[in-house]
């Protein structure tokens, strides 16, 4: 493993990829205190209203404390449209390392600082604000903790379900792996994201978000086992007759044992290349089924409910920062498949492409 650490650290593409997510993960980790606001603040009276202007020279050309000033809206009878100016009367100086809005880090440590704040009455909105005057940035923080999260939480369930009922099916062949291939082929042959669609759908009005995201959990995980255990049993079929198997039959070891101790453990390089090239789909499919209404509810965050506010065509020409978590599953996907290619190649030079 260190030495795999070590190729793909050496790989340029990778590296960047490593940084960037690196990156991601450690500000969701501390989200409550880089976002200004909490996920539960809300001013609607700033709906839509554009990312807030940093300035650092005053109005005599001086270099200044960073200040910023709110917006006003004014309706433009002429266009039919809302129009935000800046209200230069008033300005509102941001603080650092400050006491804002109280909030659980973790939801554990009762906390008040936030990275930068603004004073009193002043609105800071680094990537604007949506449609109910909630801050884009904070919330940003705060679903992609739910987008990112979701991918590795529906391995843990999928990965040792695949391991062990391709093993199985591998190792004793016969009439029992046929039937379990079948069964399996039978699961693979189901479309799986409009399976996906049905079974959020019918999941209850009533839920909590959390409540609903462990469900989305399970039916990624179980609608995905299949495909991976039918890999696993290949595998195994290829190696239950080697020396070392034999060996462990001929002391006496259990068939469970056999598979579990020494034939799944062979497999290890394949499963950390499908781990890694697995999670950017399950982040592809919560975000999917959020941005449809069928995933993670409001007023909680995800970035695929977030970007559902950007399908309106007003929306991507007058209010391009509701785009931003569009961006964000695209640079998280594309890193997730560039260090699982790397990872392929480094153990598996021979699929690497010349």
């Amino acid at each position: 493993m260190r030495e795999v650490l070590i190729q793909l650290w050496k790989d340029k593409f990778a590296r960047i990829a490593l940084i960037v997510l690196g990156v991601i993960y450690l500000a969701l980790f501390f989200a409550d205190f880089l976002a200004p606001y909490t996920k539960d603040f809300s001013d609607r009276s700033m709906a839509y209203v554009p990312p807030s202007k940093i300035f650092t020279i005053d109005e005599n050309g001086k270099f200044s404390r960073p200040y910023t000033y709110n917006y006003i809206r004014e309706f433009d009878q002429q266009n039919l449209e809302m129009k935000y100016k800046l209200d230069r009367s008033k300005k509102y100086y941001l603080k650092f390392f400050a006491q804002g809005q109280s909030y659980k880090f973790l939801g554990l440590i009762p906390m008040k600082r936030h990275l930068v704040t603004v004073e009193p009455n002043g609105r800071l909105f680094l990537l604007g604000s949506d449609i109910n005057g909630r801050d884009v940035f904070s919330r940003l923080l705060f679903g992609g903790r739910i987008s990112m999260t979701i991918g590795f939480l529906a391995l843990f369930v999928l990965f040792p379900i695949g391991l062990l009922y391709g093993g199985i099916s591998g190792y004793l062949g016969g009439k029992i792996d046929a039937i379990m291939m079948r069964f399996a082929e039978a699961v693979m042959s189901i479309p799986s994201f409009y399976l996906l669609i049905i079974l959020a759908s019918i999941l209850p009005s009533g839920m909590t978000s959390i409540q609903r995201f462990i469900l989305i959990v399970i039916i990624l995980a179980l609608i995905g086992w299949a495909g991976f255990a039918r890999v696993v049993r290949g595998m195994v079929l290829s190696i239950k007759n080697q020396e070392f198997v034999q060996a462990a039959k001929s002391i006496g070891q259990s068939k469970l044992g056999i598979i579990i101790k020494h034939i799944l453990p062979q497999t290890t390089s394949f499963v950390i290349v499908a781990m890694t090239l697995s999670v950017p789909s399950y982040i592809l499919s919560e975000s999917g089924l959020s941005f449809l209404g069928l995933g993670i509810q409001q007023p909680d965050a995800s970035w695929g409910n977030m970007l559902k506010e950007a399908q309106e065509f007003t929306n991507i020409i007058y209010r391009p920062w509701l785009l931003t978590p569009g961006f964000l599953i695209f640079v998280a996907v594309l890193s997730f498949n560039m260090i699982g290619d790397t990872i392929r190649d480094i153990l598996d030079p021979k699929s690497k492409v010349k």
